[in-house]
């Protein structure tokens, strides 16, 4: 099911160059910075994002200018005029939003595009009125990362009144496809959740008592992560008990507060499933304060991948980590100029994640493949 770390390396730069040449992205400026153009740039290349599959399995013909919501201008984001917003949703405090964050901003700077942003800190409020300033500020098209999935109804409504088409990646958001929003360009979150419950099972036998710290309500990565890892349980592990479920809002602190609690209303827990890696890292320390050790006495599966999480794995701290890439640069801007061009966009563009285990985690790090 997994491809080795080197064939996914090899067919990640196949792809980016791929992306490249179809967005006229790869041409080196003289305002790249020496940073940009040495090793870091080969690591960013060979962890770039690639697409599950070609297509989305529905199919049918891509979402363009002409079909959105009833047609909307035509427009060049490359021509150095058109105004793109770009609305981060969290703090780049997060390695997962700074990673994200930065590979938009290095996209728009290698296409010429004309990039203004926001970051709403967590805070749906101010995420729908920094996509209103946005559109005030001449916006023409937003590439969106949502605080959450239902939140967001004025400023897309507002969106769609002036024409204004948005690109929605790492999260989806409430509406429909190609009317409301252009598409989602993201991880199968349901999918992995599966390969968590996997994992877990694998390490304890198929036989444990499971805390799941879920990430915040309100949300499809949410939803379906969980889902997902309960769904494949219930099918797979008889065995396996889910004996506490309660949120840790996808933060160290407040996962490790909630794992405390659970320690200590459920001292039979032995396996942890965390829906992203900053609750993991909470429940890391969470365990130790407990005079419990991790990855020994109990069992630890998280979603996302960021560098010190990989570094648990490697030491034997956690079970695995499976990935969700946030290097969405090149896709999002060639998604945007294949919905302004002929080809047009799926709804849903689903990306290929590593996944993190004992035996190939050391090598990962060393590849440059973790962010």
């Amino acid at each position: 099911m997994y491809a080795s770390l080197r064939s996914k390396a090899v067919s990640a730069a196949v792809l980016a160059a791929g992306l490249c040449l179809a967005a006229t992205a790869c041409t080196k400026t003289g305002n790249d910075s020496p940073k940009s153009d040495a090793g870091a740039s080969a690591a960013d290349t060979a962890a770039a994002q690639q697409l599950a599959t070609p297509t989305d399995s529905a199919g049918g013909p891509g979402c363009t200018y002409q079909r959105y919501g009833g047609g909307v201008p035509k427009l060049d984001i490359t021509d150095g005029k058109t105004v793109v917003g770009f609305s981060q949703s969290e703090s780049t405090s997060n390695p997962s939003r700074a990673t994200e964050t930065k590979s938009i901003e290095a996209q728009a700077k290698r296409l010429g595009v004309k990039l203004i942003e926001r970051n709403a800190n967590a805070d749906v409020n101010a995420q729908n009125s920094q996509i209103e300033d946005m559109i005030a500020q001449g916006a023409k098209v937003l590439i969106v990362a949502p605080e959450n999935s239902d939140g967001l109804g004025p400023a897309l409504a507002q969106a769609k009144a002036k024409k204004i088409p948005v690109l929605t990646i790492d999260r989806s958001v409430t509406g429909t496809a190609c009317t409301d929003f252009i598409a989602f360009a993201g991880s199968d979150f349901y999918g992995q959740a599966r390969i968590a419950a996997d994992d877990l099972a694998k390490a304890t036998d198929g036989s444990a008592h499971v805390a799941i710290l879920t990430g915040s309500p309100g949300n499809n990565v949410t939803t379906d992560r969980t889902k997902g890892f309960e769904d494949q349980v219930k099918a797979k592990y008889p065995n396996m008990k889910i004996v506490a479920s309660q949120t840790g809002n996808f933060a160290q602190t407040d996962g490790q507060k909630v794992m405390e609690q659970l320690l200590q209303a459920h001292s039979d827990i032995n396996a942890v499933y965390a829906e992203n890696d900053e609750m993991a890292l909470g429940a890391i320390q969470a365990i130790k304060s407990a005079g419990k050790t991790p990855g020994k006495d109990v069992k630890i599966v998280t979603i996302d991948g960021i560098s010190q999480m990989v570094q648990n794995v490697a030491a034997g701290q956690a079970v695995a980590d499976i990935e969700t890439n946030p290097r969405f640069g090149p896709l999002a801007f060639k998604s945007l100029q294949d919905f302004y061009g002929t080809t047009g966009v799926q709804p849903r563009v689903i990306i290929k994640d590593g996944h993190f285990t004992p035996d190939n985690a050391k090598q990962a790090l060393s590849q440059g493949l973790v962010y």
